[in-house]
């Protein structure tokens, strides 16, 4: 008893516990994070969906293995989820090194059963995937399916779909060093940033391959803190620093962490001193990342500063079309057409309603449907059912070019006028269901083809202009909140 209190006093409430029993409820803590990070990440619709019965099986020096009930789901947890699986493990241990996908069931109060399992599912590594290039030990993986090749390239994109070849091909070159990449999420700056990546790294003609390090820039942090703790901070600093490639991923993370954004800039100075390519990504561009140290939002801006906008109609069909034909699925363009209409709020989501529409016709053998869509997406649908008006739209802009609601339907041809009404009628056609004549109404009984023209001049003006870009932008983001 005397031994039980003083390991109390001495706060370690472990003490009592055998090692093995200690070694299991910490990795069962880090598994219960890992899945409490995975159903934030992917949404509770589609953690319940595919995630859900996902179940520990156990470690084995640094590897993880979790288990699945059938083959159908291991695979589809293995191809779209083991990246982010085994990323989320890494942050919360960065012993383990790979995550294992098998097959086996569970019974409660029991430990899991591997005695079915079939042969084990690489979660990073599948045999059709090209092997990933050698990084150092701190960089996560690069997801295989992130390549140029199945990047869809549109006008919200476009701009930075074209610095990040001429990064790829060129990397260090005057003016795009650092490669800043922002947007919104679900945009495709990932993508594009793992794609650099991969041409980086398997190039050829002569060219040796490049040394890549990405990771996100809270992994950065976690590499940074456990360096401090374990006195191996030189060993990092150097790991960083010999690389051709380095990639930091959504770094608005490193706001208010003083001391991480410290080593960041001396890292970012010397791979730039020493000719080395720097590629970032945030969600806001670095002049809008409040809370970064003045001297790094300088030094950020300095490059190539590209935008990834919000994504058109005609932009978010074409993705799905390409994501349904690399799949080997034939989906109706009516099917394609309504989910590019009502999903408009990032890639992933999108990715992600064709997915489950795709798996569920081929778990029920039923038809891709019109019918089929509504009842199996019947929750994310209704989420982004919010019903906007064109009163409401014009409401909007207006206030935002302050100028009264009744200049929308006035016949003023004024410039300060007929852009903000331009600009209306664009908003309308992308945010409402509405028909050009039915807008042309809203706007003082104006013909179809003028709707149209306002369409394709605020279109055309989006391409060619940054600033008015992202105002049409922000303007469709309040709508849409």
């Amino acid at each position: 008893m005397s031994l039980e209190i003083s390991s109390m006093r001495d706060g370690d409430a472990l003490s009592r516990i055998s090692p093995a029993r200690q070694d299991e409820v910490g990795l069962n803590e880090q598994w219960a994070r890992v899945r409490a990070r995975l159903q934030a990440e992917v949404g509770e619709v589609e953690y319940r969906t595919w995630l859900k019965q996902v179940a520990l099986a156990g470690v084995a020096g640094d590897e993880v293995t979790v288990i699945l009930p059938t083959r159908f789901l291991r695979d589809w947890v293995n191809k779209e989820y083991g990246e982010l699986i085994t990323a989320f493990w890494q942050a919360e241990n960065p012993a383990i090194r790979n995550v294992e996908i098998r097959t086996g069931t569970q019974t409660r109060g029991t430990a899991p059963s591997l005695a079915e399992a079939s042969a084990p599912v690489q979660a990073l590594a599948p045999a059709a995937a090209p092997a990933q290039p050698a990084r150092p030990d701190s960089a996560a993986p690069l997801d295989q399916r992130f390549t140029f090749d199945t990047f869809v390239v549109g006008k919200p994109n476009e701009f930075a779909y074209a610095c990040a070849r001429r990064v790829a091909e060129a990397p260090a070159t005057p003016g795009f060093n650092p490669l800043f990449l922002y947007g919104g999420v679900g945009l495709g700056k990932t993508h594009l940033m793992h794609a650099i990546a991969w041409e980086l790294s398997n190039r050829g003609n002569g060219r040796a391959p490049a040394s890549v390090a990405y990771m996100s820039a809270e992994k950065f942090m976690y590499r940074f803190i456990n360096a401090l703790r374990s006195q191996s901070t030189l060993e990092f600093k150097n790991e960083l620093r010999s690389v051709d490639v380095l990639m930091i991923d959504d770094l608005q993370f490193l706001i208010g962490k003083d001391n991480t954004q410290e080593e960041f800039f001396h890292t970012f100075n010397a791979l730039v001193d020493a000719g080395k390519q720097i590629v970032i990504s945030a969600d806001k561009s670095p002049s809008d990342l409040s809370g970064l140290e003045d001297r790094l939002r300088t030094r950020l801006g300095c490059g190539m500063v590209a935008d990834l906008h919000a994504t058109t109609f005609e932009l978010r069909y074409s993705i799905l079309e390409a994501k349904a034909q690399r799949a080997g699925v034939e989906v109706p363009a009516k099917v394609l057409e309504f989910l590019a209409r009502k999903i408009t709020t990032n890639n992933r989501e999108l990715e992600g309603a064709l997915n489950r529409l795709v798996a569920h016709a081929n778990l029920f053998n039923r038809p891709l449907t019109m019918e089929t869509a509504h009842e199996v997406l019947h929750d994310v649908l209704r989420a982004h059912d919010r019903k906007i008006s064109i009163q409401e739209i014009q409401k909007k802009v207006s206030e935002h070019y302050n100028i009264r609601v009744s200049e929308m339907s006035s016949a003023r041809r004024a410039r300060n006028i007929a852009r903000p009404r331009q600009i209306a009628m664009y908003l309308a056609k992308q945010l409402t269901s509405k028909s050009l004549p039915d807008i042309g109404r809203h706007f003082g009984d104006r013909d179809h083809t003028t709707v149209m023209h306002a369409v394709n001049r605020v279109t055309e003006l989006i391409a060619q202009d940054v600033a008015f870009a992202e105002d049409v932008d922000l303007l469709r983001r309040t709508l849409e909140s």
